[in-house]
């Protein structure tokens, strides 16, 4: 993939083919930003980025597991060979089995902690040495309420989000020195079809006039990558105004 176009500034986002990440890849286009779009459904990556370039933005769509190593070091490297920079990612894919833990099997367990903890260590394993040789960056995980709380039938997903607080925390301290910054995002429900999944697992959805816009979130994302470099955003929750289980 050779370069066609290389603006200002560069961001990649995982799962963005729907919800907060589709919301996370039309804000930061708006703001002139290229985009980097990456999603397990390379189809649903590819319209969004399609939707994109037919405004006028620059962008890319590339299917992605976040899960695989080599898939997630060969994607980043591509990116950084087609735009000559990374200046922010965000971990954004995500996924769930709300069941009791006596019925969740070790695949399902092992699939939530491998796309949900360990593609935001390898997408920022990967993506790290860039944004200290270019002299800085941003990376951006998306945690949960549920990085704060805990409701039954969510171990794998209190387990991964949990996790990926305390990896945010440390990744941040490891880039301060080489001007990279590290912002968690933990949002309360948002109205996306992260629920629809439950459906078959007769699961109660939420009532959605308790769940807020995935864009209100998208813009939280972009105001703490537009922070001046002297300062950053470690962790901010933003829950719907109506949610009443919070605090």
């Amino acid at each position: 993939m050779s370069p066609r176009s290389r603006r200002d500034k560069v961001v990649l986002i995982t799962g963005a083919g729907s919800g907060l990440g589709a919301a996370t890849v039309h804000v930061f286009a708006q703001e002139g930003w290229a985009v980097a779009c990456l999603d397990l459904d390379g189809d649903s990556a590819k319209r969004v980025s399609q939707t994109l370039r037919a405004s006028g933005t620059e962008s890319i769509a590339l299917p992605c597991d976040v899960s695989d190593a080599r898939a997630v070091a060969e994607n980043v490297e591509m990116i950084v060979q087609h735009y000559g920079r990374l200046d922010a990612v965000v971990n954004n894919a995500g996924i769930d089995y709300t069941l009791p833990i006596e019925q969740m099997t070790v695949e399902q367990w092992d699939r939530v902690i491998a796309v949900n903890l360990r593609g935001p260590f390898l997408v920022a394993k990967a993506a790290l040495p860039v944004m200290k040789r270019q002299g800085g960056g941003h990376i951006v995980n998306i945690a949960s309420t549920a990085a704060t709380r805990a409701w039954a039938n969510a171990s794998a997903y209190h387990a991964s989000k949990w996790g990926l607080l305390g990896f945010s925390r440390s990744l941040s301290v490891e880039g301060r020195p080489y001007n990279v910054r590290v912002t968690t995002i933990i949002p309360g429900g948002m109205r996306t079809r992260f629920f629809d999944r439950f459906l078959d697992q007769g699961v109660p959805l939420p009532d959605e006039q308790n769940l807020q816009d995935p864009a209100d979130v998208a813009r939280v994302i972009l105001f703490a990558v537009t922070q001046p470099a002297s300062s950053v955003v470690q962790e901010v929750i933003v829950t719907p105004l109506g949610e009443p289980s919070w605090p």
